[in-house]
């Protein structure tokens, strides 16, 4: 069948591209649906100096390596496109794409990450694109010589700040807590930095501006003090939500619909497994996306060769009654 492989994959980002590898690479027919460009989170990031044997290397540049390896074993990439229908109840999954393309396989991993959380500030709608970003790799270069916010007070936070020093005059860190949850090496790294300066204990709430973003009111977390501050650009890291909304009532999710599974990636549902960012889990680097996708990959497979078991057995049963009828 044109359309049915051992494995589908819903998502093309670290977790989803390391899951085609090991896939494909076991000689399994593999079908990755991505409904974005191939990447995921991992093309937003400037730098990624943490991924081990690999000294130094842009997130664009690990994608476009991971897409060719996976293709290279025979997996098939299908990007930019928008998954309209997914049932995975029965042994058959089925993937409908476009409304029209149809596509089914054995089993399913989704890898579908997370997007970036807002502030959920007054104003934060009106000025997207428009003096807010979520992207530092996408629009710094968009502020140079400006004066910019950077939200947040996490790794990637500060990993961002410092990088956006290339492109701004200054950049301010606003934090709503005392302290920051980084690494020492990324807080002393930021400090370190004349152009950075923090507001901690703080947050924005509401955004001004009029055909852009001008400038924003801060609010002091325990005095309740409001400052305004006139500034070019925010940019904002303060987590990532999963892209699960259109999972909800197909698979188990926990309160902050993330995806259940086991240690071995598998969910509630037999055939179906998950992986990256859209999992129930702690950290969320990608190296831990790659984690996922291998385990899952590797479940997922066992998975498969069962069915294809189970499927001779039975193949060779009815040849031998139909023999004996004979």
């Amino acid at each position: 069948m044109e359309n049915h492989f051992d494995a589908i994959i819903v998502g093309a980002g670290a977790a989803g591209l390391t899951a085609g590898i090991y896939l494909s690479r076991a000689k399994m027919s593999t079908l990755i649906l991505n409904e974005g460009a191939v990447g995921g989170q991992m093309v937003l990031t400037h730098e990624i100096a943490n991924y081990p044997g690999v000294e130094n290397v842009s997130g664009y540049a690990l994608a476009r390596t991971m897409k060719t390896q996976a293709q290279k074993f025979g997996c098939k990439i299908k990007s930019n496109i928008k998954i309209t229908s997914l049932d995975l109840n029965d042994r058959l999954k089925k993937v409908v794409v476009n409304n029209k393309d149809v596509y089914t396989s054995d089993a399913v991993i989704i890898a579908t990450g997370g997007k970036s959380r807002m502030i959920g500030a007054i104003g934060e709608e009106d000025f997207k694109g428009r003096g807010i970003s979520y992207c530092a790799t996408c629009d710094g270069d968009f502020f140079q010589d400006k004066e910019i916010i950077v939200v947040g007070g996490g790794n990637s936070a500060l990993e961002e700040a410092v990088s956006l020093t290339k492109y701004a005059s200054k950049v301010t860190i606003v934090h709503q807590f005392d302290h920051f949850q980084a690494l020492d090496h990324y807080v002393e790294e930021a400090k370190n930095n004349d152009k950075i300066s923090f507001i901690m204990e703080s947050k924005i709430i509401e955004f001004i501006g009029n055909e852009k973003l001008e400038s924003v009111k801060i609010q002091h977390q325990r005095t309740n003090e409001i400052n305004e501050l006139k500034i070019d650009g925010v940019f904002v890291f303060i987590g990532y939500v999963p892209n699960t909304e259109s999972l909800q009532g197909k698979i188990e999710l926990n309160k902050w619909n993330e995806i259940i599974v086991d240690n071995n990636m598998k969910t509630n549902i037999q055939g179906v497994y998950a992986a990256g960012d859209s999992i129930q889990k702690k950290y969320r680097q990608v190296t831990t996306a790659v984690a996922d996708g291998t385990i899952a990959a590797l479940s997922a497979s066992e998975y498969i060769n069962n069915i294809k078991k189970e499927i001779t057995e039975y193949e060779l049963a009815q040849s031998e009654v139909v023999n004996e009828s004979n």
